[in-house]
């Protein structure tokens, strides 16, 4: 499948600004999965821009504007070529596991994004005794939230934490996502925060544009990674499309950074997604 994705974000200054600091983090990935066909970052105003690859392999677009400025907009675009994901084998045991703590320490952080609450933990605590591998405890933890947890858009905040989504028993896609990650690193399986994007329709129509928006799901280690969409409760495929990866939100917001001004700020957001092929 080829996607057309252009997202549009920034930021209305109430009182405009005197100078922005920012890092866009809204270029696809290339993996075995996909393939960047081409991507454009248009800024205006326009500033001093910098491109590098940050610690987890995300491309980030830190850029300055000096010059007052009432909106600060963003424009991604990019060309994408996804591929069906063969199925993976899940072949690690919790003793496999021991082996790499130390070397994906960093996906068992229980930061304060994704700490889960001990109430749910209690409610999975049977499952985890009956767990005969890190897979089957992982897909189980993922349907009993997919249960427990209502999607209703515009429940929560960014700032929303996993334990504050449980005791809602609501959220969006970073919430599940979170609240997936949390339950696992628990259990001292490694599980990264995965963000991009996500066609909405199961059949996309060839040459029709459509809404769609930034979407969250997650990779746990089973002798490689294996990815899990909890939101839909589906394996990522062709209409998922990668753009950063991460222990959590935190290290993979689209558009980040500080501002000088004497009023208020709003942020918009608008993602156009069209299949090409």
């Amino acid at each position: 499948m080829q996607m057309r994705i252009r997202h549009t974000t920034g930021y209305h200054y109430e009182k405009g600004a005197v100078a922005s600091f920012n890092e866009a983090r809204m270029t696809p990935m290339a993996t075995p999965e996909q393939y960047v066909l081409r991507s454009r970052l248009e800024i205006s105003p326009a500033p001093w821009s910098y491109e590098y690859r940050d610690y987890w392999g995300t491309t980030v677009t830190s850029f300055e504007v000096h010059d007052p400025h009432a909106d600060l907009t963003v424009i991604s675009t990019s060309t994408v070529e996804t591929q069906e994901t063969p199925p993976k084998p899940h072949g690690a045991s919790w003793e496999d596991l021991v082996a790499v703590q130390d070397e994906w320490c960093e996906f068992l952080e229980l930061s304060t994004w994704v700490a889960p609450s001990p109430a749910l933990l209690s409610d999975l605590s049977s499952l985890r005794v009956e767990a005969a591998s890190p897979s089957d405890y992982a897909m189980g933890v993922a349907r009993f939230l997919h249960d427990q947890v209502a999607y209703v858009p515009g429940s929560t905040e960014v700032t929303t934490t996993a334990a504050d989504a449980w005791d809602a028993k609501t959220g969006v896609c970073q919430d599940f996502a979170h609240l997936t990650l949390g339950v696992l690193r628990a259990a001292r399986i490694p599980a990264r925060y995965v963000s991009g994007y996500l066609h909405p329709s199961p059949d996309p129509v060839v040459g029709e544009a459509v809404e769609g928006e930034s979407h969250a799901w997650i990779e746990w280690w089973d002798g490689e990674w294996v990815g899990w969409d909890p939101t839909n409760s589906i394996t990522p495929g062709p209409r998922h499309v990668v753009v950063a990866k991460g222990r959590d939100y935190g290290d993979s917001p689209p558009l980040r950074g500080i501002f000088s001004t004497s009023g208020g700020s709003e942020l918009f957001v608008g993602v156009e997604i069209t299949r090409l092929r």
